[in-house]
């Protein structure tokens, strides 16, 4: 989980269903990029609007239509443990890589700090795939202090988190928390970027070679498809890792010692986000920083203050696909549509 990770929107009709082809679309297009890979169905995706089957449903078109060597995360969190275990499930029939979730919320009073340890653990005990903590105070004004995190980081099938607050020092905070976390080994490409469980999935064998009727008849050929060459691999020890939610703060993140960042700005800008953690990554830190100043002005209008409204919109004035987010939250106006497009002018990825 390092890297650039972009939230995906789930587009819909104008009549409120889900438009499969636009999802598809997207994410094929996610997968001609530089993103690292991509979250489906978090706050972005618009996840607690979906019913079980329609989450199952985008689910599966998002990874049927998905690159191999993309991340792909699912988000699963759910009101009970429960049924929190079964979304993860069957996010793992599909070999999604690992699953997101967040605290429950509906009985705020009654989630102590407690009852959101034992949740998370409950899942990670059961999930079958690795869990990925998700802060977001915004949407889930639910108490996950430092300390609770750093006690979940313990469990070896909790890896990281991604933290919304766009807090840059309980980012700072978070990573020394949790520095004595347990060391995992993975296996990585050859040039240490993340071998997904997809990638190592065998491949279907080709259609087998055109074999001569006399060579049958004399019983001396057999028709066999060349075997399909292993993905090559190297392993590499890791241990938790901290991603920031708020495009705000990439770079400072990354400072503060963060592995990555899972943003909305990269559902309709994925280059510009990108553009920000390649420089970090090459000790760049002036055009990194250059690069952050670019978004600021955007990310703060269309994503923080605009929302999933500003966010889907975008989408479609950058060629993909947003629409219209589903009741009650309404689209925005047309002053408010010529306002995205202004900060999108020099923002066109």
């Amino acid at each position: 989980m390092e890297g650039v990770f972009a939230a995906v929107t789930t587009p819909f009709y104008p009549d409120e269903r889900i438009y499969f082809r636009k999802i598809e679309a997207n994410m094929a297009r996610y997968s001609r990029s530089l993103l690292a890979g991509m979250v489906v169905l978090g706050s972005t995706g618009e996840a607690v609007t979906l019913n079980d089957a329609e989450t199952r449903d985008v689910l599966r078109a998002s990874i049927e239509a998905t690159a191999p060597d993309k991340v792909l995360i699912a988000g699963v969190g759910r009101e009970s443990v429960r049924t929190t275990i079964e979304t993860a499930e069957f996010a793992a029939t599909l070999n999604y890589d690992a699953v997101v979730v967040r605290p429950p919320s509906y009985y705020g009073g009654q989630i102590s700090p407690a009852a959101v340890l034992h949740y998370f653990r409950s899942i990670a005990d059961r999930s079958p795939l690795p869990v990925v903590l998700y802060h977001i105070p915004k949407f889930v004004p639910i108490e996950m202090p430092i300390e609770l995190i750093a006690e979940l980081a313990q469990h070896p099938n909790i890896i990281g988190i991604k933290d919304s607050s766009g807090d840059v020092q309980r980012i700072r905070e978070t990573v020394a928390a949790t520095q004595n976390a347990p060391r995992r080994t993975v296996q990585v490409t050859q040039v240490f970027e993340a071998a997904t469980g997809r990638m190592m999935i065998p491949k279907p064998e080709a259609d087998p070679t055109f074999v001569s009727a006399g060579d049958l008849a004399g019983g001396s050929a057999v028709a066999t498809a060349p075997p399909a060459a292993p993905v090559k691999t190297r392993s590499r020890e890791l241990g938790f890792q901290v991603l920031t939610g708020a495009e705000r703060s990439i770079f400072a993140a990354l400072e503060a010692g963060a592995s990555g960042a899972i943003v909305a700005f990269a559902a309709f800008a994925p280059q510009a986000c990108e553009e920000i953690y390649l420089a970090w990554k090459d000790h760049d830190l002036k055009l990194a920083e250059e690069k952050q100043q670019r978004i600021l002005a955007a990310g703060n209008r269309i994503v923080g203050a605009l929302g999933l409204a500003g966010i889907k919109y975008a989408c479609d004035f950058n060629g993909y696909y947003g629409g219209r987010p589903r009741a009650p939250i309404l689209p925005l106006s047309g002053p408010e549509k010529a306002e995205v497009e202004s900060l999108l002018g020099e923002i066109r990825n």
